[in-house]
C-alpha cells in the first residue's frame, strides 16, 4: 500500500475533510479536470452533480410560458391602468362638481334661510327692527316728517284771529322769542312736541305694531304675498304716521296751542324700503322663501357628497369648507356694497341716515348669518387639517400633546393619580372623542339661532373637553422596568 493512500478497509468518512489537502497515487495520471487549488474541495468530497443529459430540458419551453406569462401580467396590469386613471377621473370629476355646486348654494342658502326667518317670521322681524325706534337718525326723521305734515295744516293768521286783539301782541312776542320768524317759531315749536312724542314709550309702541304691519308690506314686496293697512306703491313699503300725528296734537293742545286741536284727521307716509327692483327679484326671492330649511340641507349634502367621491377626502373636506366660507363671505360683501347703492338710489325727500339704519336692521340677522357660517367653514377646515397627517399638523399635535404631558408630569409628581378612570378612558378613548364632537355638532344644531361666536365658543369647548381627555388617559400599569417590558414584548409573537 502506498504512502497517503487510503487502505481498503478505510471507510470514506476517514477520509480528511475539505480543508485538507489530498494525496494522489502518483502513479496515477493527473486529471485536468481537477482543481488545482488546494482550498477547493476535492472532487470525492462534494454532491454528485447530474449529468447535463439527465437534466430536464427546460430552455425553450420554459421560456416561451414565462414571455406568454410576462405578456398576460402586462396585459391586465395595462387594462387595470387604463381603468383605474378613468374611474379616478370620473370620481375626481363628480367629486369637484358636487363641492363647487354646494360652495355656490351657501350664499343662497343663507338668503333662503334669512327670508324664512326673517321675512317669513313676524315675530323675528319685529324683534329686529324694534330696537331701532331708539334710533336717533330714525326719531329725527320721524320727527320731521311729522312737523311738515302738521305745518301743512296750521296758518298763522287764522291762529292771531282767534286771540283777542290785546293779547295779539303777547303771543307773537311769546312766538318770536322761540326764533326768526313766526313761521320758523311755530314750526320749530312743533317740531319739539313731535320730538318728545317719538323719544317716549307711545312711540316705541307704536313702532312695534307698526312693524308688524310693515311685515306684512315687506312680505307682499319681496315675496308678491301678504297684504294688510300697509300699503306697497310705487316699489316702496310705508308707514302711516297718522297715529304719531295724533299725539303730537294732543301735546300742541296741551301746551297752549288750541288751535291744534282743529287740525283734521292727517295721513302722512314714512318710507321704511323703496328700489325700484323690488319687481324684479319678487320671484327669484319667492323662491328662496319656499325653499327655507332645504336649500341650506342640500347645500351640505352635495359639499358631503363631494368629499365622500374624493381620493383624498381629507382635503376635499378643507377645501370644501374653506370654499363654502369664503362664497359666503362674498355675500357679506354684496351686502355691504349693495347698502351704499341702495342709498344712492333713494329720493332726496328720504333720510339717509333712517334708511341707513333701516337697512342695517333688516339684513342684521343675515349678516349675522354669514359670519357664523365663515366662522364654521374655518373650524371644521382647521379641524380636518390638524387632523391629517401632514408635517405641521403632525408638529401642532405634538406640541400640544407635550403641553398636557408637562401638565400631568406635574400632577404626578403631586402624587395626583386617575386611578381606574384614566385606565378606562385609555381603553374607551376613541369612542369618548367620538362622543364630544358628536356632543358638539348636536348643541350647534339645536341652538335657536346660532352665531359666529357661538361657533368658536363649542370649539373652544370640544378642545377643553379633549384636553381634559388626553390629561386623564393612562395606559394599563406593567411591572417591571422598561427594559424587561421592551424584552417582553420582543419575545410576545
Amino acid at each position: 500500500m502506498a504512502e497517503g493512500t487510503p487502505g481498503a478497509g478505510e471507510r470514506p468518512d476517514d477520509v480528511p475533510g475539505s480543508g485538507d489537502v489530498p494525496t494522489s497515487d502518483p502513479s496515477q495520471p493527473s486529471d485536468p479536470s481537477q482543481p488545482s487549488d488546494p482550498s477547493q474541495p476535492s472532487q470525492s468530497s462534494r454532491p454528485p452533480q447530474p449529468s447535463q443529459s439527465s437534466r430536464p430540458s427546460q430552455s425553450s419551453p420554459s421560456g416561451e410560458e414565462l414571455q406568454q406569462l410576462h405578456a398576460r401580467i402586462a396585459a391586465l396590469e395595462g387594462a387595470q391602468a387604463g381603468a383605474r386613471p378613468r374611474r379616478h377621473r370620473v370620481r375626481a370629476f363628480w367629486s369637484a362638481l358636487f363641492i363647487v355646486v354646494g360652495c355656490v348654494l351657501a350664499p343662497l342658502s343663507v338668503v333662503a334661510a334669512w327670508a324664512s326667518q326673517e321675512v317669513g317670521n313676524t315675530d323675528r322681524y319685529v324683534a329686529t327692527v324694534a330696537p331701532i325706534a331708539r334710533n336717533p337718525d330714525v326719531q329725527d326723521a320721524v320727527a320731521t316728517r311729522v312737523t311738515d305734515a302738521l305745518m301743512q295744516h296750521i296758518d298763522l293768521n287764522s291762529l292771531l284771529e282767534g286771540v283777542a286783539p290785546a293779547d295779539r301782541p303777547r303771543v307773537a312776542a311769546a312766538l318770536g322769542r322761540l326764533g326768526g320768524t313766526l313761521e320758523n317759531a311755530l314750526k320749530s315749536f312743533v317740531h319739539d312736541k313731535a320730538q318728545a312724542v317719538v323719544a317716549s314709550d307711545r312711540f316705541q309702541t307704536f313702532w312695534t305694531e307698526a312693524n308688524r304691519k310693515a311685515h306684512d308690506a315687506v312680505d307682499k314686496a319681496l315675496t308678491g304675498s301678504g297684504g294688510g293697512a300697509i300699503t306697497l306703491t310705487n316699489n316702496a313699503v310705508e308707514i302711516d304716521l297718522g297715529p304719531v300725528i295724533d299725539q303730537v296734537k294732543e301735546r300742541l293742545v296741551a301746551d297752549g296751542l288750541t288751535a291744534a286741536g282743529k287740525i283734521p284727521e292727517i295721513h302722512t307716509q314714512f318710507t321704511v324700503i323703496k328700489s325700484d327692483d323690488i319687481g324684479k327679484i319678487k320671484t327669484g326671492f319667492r323662491l328662496l322663501q319656499l325653499a327655507g330649511f332645504w336649500l341650506p340641507v342640500i347645500a351640505v349634502l352635495l359639499a358631503g357628497a363631494g368629499v365622500l367621491l374624493a381620493l383624498r377626502r381629507r382635503r376635499a373636506l378643507v377645501a370644501a369648507a374653506l370654499g363654502v366660507a369664503f362664497a359666503t363671505l362674498l355675500l357679506g360683501g354684496a351686502l355691504t356694497a349693495f347698502r351704499a347703492v341702495y342709498l344712492d338710489a333713494l329720493p332726496a325727500t328720504v333720510s339717509q341716515p333712517a334708511a341707513g339704519a333701516v337697512y342695517d336692521a333688516m339684513v342684521r340677522l343675515m349678516r349675522v348669518t354669514v359670519r357664523m357660517v365663515v366662522a364654521l367653514g374655518i373650524v371644521v377646515a382647521l379641524g380636518a387639517w390638524l387632523s391629517g397627517p401632514g408635517r405641521r399638523a403632525v408638529f401642532v399635535r405634538g406640541f400640544w400633546h407635550s403641553g398636557i404631558r408637562a401638565v400631568r408630569s406635574t400632577a404626578d409628581r403631586a402624587g395626583l393619580r386617575t386611578g381606574p378612570v384614566g385606565r378606562w378612558v385609555h381603553r374607551h378613548r376613541r369612542w369618548i372623542v367620538w362622543v364630544l364632537v358628536a356632543a358638539a355638532l348636536l348643541a350647534y344644531l339645536l341652538w335657536s339661532y346660532p352665531t359666529g361666536w357661538v361657533v368658536v365658543g363649542l370649539a373652544l369647548a370640544l378642545l377643553f373637553a379633549l384636553a381634559v381627555v388626553d390629561f386623564l388617559d393612562e395606559p394599563e400599569e406593567r411591572d417591571g422596568p422598561e427594559e424587561q417590558q421592551g424584552a417582553a414584548r420582543d419575545a410576545s409573537p
